[in-house]
């Protein structure tokens, strides 16, 4: 994490995230790091379909592909760039090896990550398979993947 801070620093970019089965641990991965600050904007963790929507998630396109969807990443991504005018919008949901008895659409053991870059307009997309046994080892490896994954876009 730090070398992607310090990559943001240094490139004078802003992220923010809206997470969900991640429970806010990307940003807790980057407040963990001296100077986050300067490059982290926002963050919102929208567990409910409720608290998407009023973050700006279409609730036609969460009808339409359910709440565990790369369109929903997506969403999740762009309006969290645009509410904070950052940067890059990382949108995370989807079910860490759970059945939701709410959302019973989708695999039980998918996340799917979008990273929105708005200089270019363009997503970066990633479906991970929840592997392993607990959630926590699991939002650490999607934390560590997404990590990369910025590394190589900024």
């Amino acid at each position: 994490m730090k070398k992607l801070v310090e990559t943001l620093i240094k490139n004078n970019k802003t992220i923010a995230t809206m997470e969900s089965c991640t429970g806010g641990g990307l940003a807790n991965a980057i407040t963990n790091i001296e100077r986050a600050s300067e490059v982290l904007k926002f963050s919102a963790v929208t567990y409910s379909n409720e608290y998407k929507i009023k973050m700006g998630v279409d609730s036609e396109v969460i009808d339409k592909y359910s709440v565990y969807s790369i369109e929903t990443a997506r969403e999740m991504a762009q309006n969290i760039s645009k509410f904070t005018d950052s940067d890059y919008g990382i949108g995370i949901t989807g079910k860490l090896n759970r059945v939701d008895k709410y959302n019973p659409f989708g695999k039980d053991n998918i996340v799917f990550v979008s990273i929105y870059d708005k200089d270019n307009d363009k997503y970066y997309d990633m479906n991970i398979e929840a592997k392993l046994g607990s959630r926590k080892e699991n939002k650490e490896v999607i934390i560590e993947l997404i990590k990369e994954k910025l590394l190589t876009i900024i």
